[in-house]
């Protein structure tokens, strides 16, 4: 699967494609059904099966203080629609420029100079184009006057008769519920990223830590958690804690994972972090020797899980 940032860099071959829009956060159950009537429509049809995804979500260009927490990181999200087999992700730029364009724009520029669809895959709530004036029936007019079809997307129910959605995993994960959100994902919680020098702090307590940079995004998922930590090919158990760190006046979300069965250096690896179980919510603790001792709880309740895997 090839990842192709900017319509600048769409070649011949990628063009009279098969084509499905969204942000794809999580890449869950109703993607996957989304997914595989691209695929069978690009086999039908002898064409690329692709994917436009914005970066950043729109949402977070509009408002960052409000948007909704991210499932996945953009490389988490490339990685897992690699697994489904399609052709191409082409990640568009979400900037004052795309910002701009009204709905007219944004198809000729996009669906027909820029890739010439074939076929269109999109929900019937999908919006688009300056001041969101473009629709799934506005889609279908230009379609039809332009050559391709717009069809939109099946819902996929869980096992509770409720709609998969981005919204219902992250709803999920911000209460702690990991077994749902997997249940409707299909996948593991993953967060991958690079181990970058942090405080130390966690090492000066008794508990190293390493540190995942997360690039600024705001993440759904908060607290701490027993994880499993892959790094070089090997998964490691672990104890994880992500969020600000209220406790020491921190700002910036980051990962911080203690390993239960590891030591070594870890710094500028690449590691993929899967949370198991939620332990408990970040919270301020009184001191740091309140802090420790709370670690200390984190870590032999991570221990629990594990043993009892």
């Amino acid at each position: 699967m090839e990842l192709i940032r900017g319509i600048h860099n769409i070649r011949s071959k990628h063009k009279e494609c098969v084509l499905t829009i969204g942000n794809f956060d999580g890449v869950h159950l109703g993607h996957g059904a989304i997914l595989a009537r691209v695929k069978a429509l690009a086999k039908e049809y002898n064409s690329p099966a692709a994917i436009m995804i914005f970066e950043p979500q729109p949402r977070e260009f509009f408002a960052p203080d409000t948007a909704p927490g991210r499932i996945g990181r953009l490389r988490d999200k490339v990685k897992l629609l690699e697994g489904q087999g399609i052709d191409y992700v082409l990640c568009m730029p979400f900037n004052p420029k795309l910002q701009q364009l009204d709905a007219q724009a944004f198809c000729q520029q996009f669906l027909l100079d820029g890739l010439s669809v074939k076929h269109l895959v999109v929900g019937d709530d999908f919006r688009f184009g300056c001041d969101r004036q473009g629709d799934f029936y506005y889609l279908q007019e230009f379609g039809g006057l332009h050559g391709f079809d717009v069809e939109n997307t099946p819902s996929v129910l869980n096992a509770l008769n409720e709609r998969v959605s981005s919204t219902l995993v992250r709803d999920a994960l911000e209460r702690g519920d990991i077994a749902a959100a997997q249940m409707n994902m299909g996948h593991s919680v993953t967060l991958s990223g690079r181990v970058i020098h942090g405080q130390q702090l966690g090492r000066k307590l008794g508990f190293p830590t390493a540190n995942v940079h997360l690039k600024g995004i705001k993440s759904a998922l908060s607290g701490v958690y027993a994880v499993t930590f892959m790094v070089d090919g090997i998964s490691h158990n672990g104890v994880a804690n992500i969020g600000v760190r209220p406790t020491v006046q921190g700002k910036t979300p980051i990962l911080e994972v203690h390993l239960l069965d590891f030591n070594g250096d870890l710094y500028d690896k690449y590691v993929q972090v899967t949370f198991c179980h939620f332990i408990r919510a970040e919270r301020k603790m009184a001191s740091l020797d309140a802090l420790e001792k709370q670690i200390q709880c984190d870590k032999e309740e991570a221990l629990r899980f594990f043993a009892n895997q």
